[in-house]
């Protein structure tokens, strides 16, 4: 069973950084993309960062480049988010996503972590 955990989420003020992580267990072979999304209450749930793990192309929401870096750890099997420069509206739950390929199955599946809370607020 592949899992994704979060962690590294609490209470900032604006203009501070946080760095998020999202560790996936299981018997993985390798992640082959993933992602970080957020969800602000009242609000549909975003994409805000990802990449594509081969290439190591990047893509972010126009709200948050310059501000947050996704990258991956591949022996940790970790993805991370640092985000700088944080402001209120980047308040949500953040989630990771990722497509795993499972070595007990030779398949690849998505995954989804249960989310991180991030509240920026003075």
């Amino acid at each position: 069973q592949v899992q994704l955990v979060e962690s590294g989420g609490g209470l900032v003020q604006p203009g501070d950084s946080l760095r998020l992580s999202c560790a996936a267990s299981g018997r993985i072979l390798g992640i082959n993309w993933a992602a970080w999304y957020r969800q602000a209450p009242g609000e549909q749930r975003e994409e805000v960062a990802s990449i594509i793990v081969s290439s190591g192309r990047t893509k972010y929401k126009d709200r948050v480049k310059g501000r947050f870096t996704i990258s991956i750890d591949n022996v940790k099997n970790t993805v991370y988010l640092q985000m700088n420069s944080l402001n209120p509206e980047d308040t949500a739950v953040y989630y990771c996503n990722a497509m795993i390929a499972s070595s007990r199955t030779l398949t690849t599946s998505n995954y989804w972590g249960q989310g991180t809370q991030v509240t920026v607020s003075s």
